[in-house]
């Protein structure tokens, strides 16, 4: 069973990695772009508490906070980031494609939708009990690609989770400039049952989070949408908010700040002390990995 501790792990977990990051790329140390998930923590938090270990997750550009709440390690993350040879990909992915296990990720939106749907497919046709989960952000509901897939995962009724992120922002560009009409609907007009929270409370998304994931387990497709926040720019700093807009909707928003008056105090202090060390060795301990190879070995 998850409790309010663990889940306060995963919170604290990808905040404080996300802020090494961002600090790190500010110094020159990582290679490539880099996209924070911070603001949007609780969503991760919830859903992989649902879900099993063999499931397949698909996820996006912003895909750090994904990867640690999968269980991933941090310092093969943050070796990734840097470059390095040690990297989930030998450092050749950066940011935005990494792999390990069944965890997968690009930076194309829309591109890995008909990827996960296809692995979906495979999933039913072996009859393993495993779903497929992708990650989209609102900005992906502008690929056609994604509806080409819906409309398969419908016909076939795969067992495909649909998690739309929608952080209000496709990079610069606000949902009222880029979405026409209602974003469940683009899902239910396929047939496809949907799932819908605005909150940044892991306590109240997590039901929802289980309900989704167990009725693709035993019907077939459903969408997940998760209206939340981004604290942080797109990536870095091509951030066009009014920086006061952006302070209030953290102060009212933050999903630590919600949940952590939930953890006895020494718990949490004990925790966040022991997750600020795993941290900091494991960007210090990448930034003196070797390069890999230019040929390749």
């Amino acid at each position: 069973m998850t409790t309010d501790l663990d889940l306060y792990r995963i919170l604290y977990l990808i905040r404080c990695f996300e802020e090494r990051a961002l600090a790190e790329f500010s110094t020159g140390k990582l290679f490539g772009t880099t996209h924070a998930y911070i603001g949007q923590e609780a969503d991760a938090a919830a859903l992989f508490s649902v879900l099993d270990p063999g499931d397949l997750v698909f996820s996006n550009h912003r895909c750090h906070g994904h990867f640690l709440a999968y269980g991933g390690d941090p310092y093969r993350l943050a070796a990734e980031l840097m470059g390095r040879a040690t990297g989930l990909v030998g450092g050749r992915g950066g940011s935005q494609h990494i792999h390990w296990r069944n965890f997968y990720s690009n930076g194309i939106q829309g591109g890995i939708v008909p990827v996960a749907t296809g692995m979906a497919l495979a999933e039913k046709a072996q009859k393993t009990g495993k779903i497929a989960v992708v990650f989209i952000g609102d900005g992906t509901l502008g690929q056609g690609v994604l509806y080409e897939s819906l409309n398969i995962a419908a016909l076939w009724s795969l067992p495909v989770l649909y998690v739309v992120e929608n952080n209000r922002y496709a990079q610069t560009t606000p949902n009222e400039l880029g979405i026409a009409g209602s974003i469940p609907a683009r899902f239910q007009a396929f047939g496809i049952e949907t799932f819908e929270a605005a909150s940044s409370d892991v306590l109240t998304l997590l039901p929802i989070a289980r309900e989704a994931v167990d009725h693709v387990r035993s019907r077939g497709p459903a969408a997940c949408i998760l209206h939340t926040y981004r604290f942080s720019a797109h990536s870095k700093g091509d951030d066009p908010r009014d920086p006061e807009q952006v302070a209030k909707i953290r102060a009212a928003h933050d999903p630590l700040t919600i949940h952590a008056p939930r953890i006895d105090s020494a718990q949490r202090a004990s925790l966040e002390t022991e997750i600020d060390a795993l941290i900091d060795y494991a960007f210090t301990r990448a930034a003196n990995d070797p390069f890999p190879l230019l040929n390749g070995e």
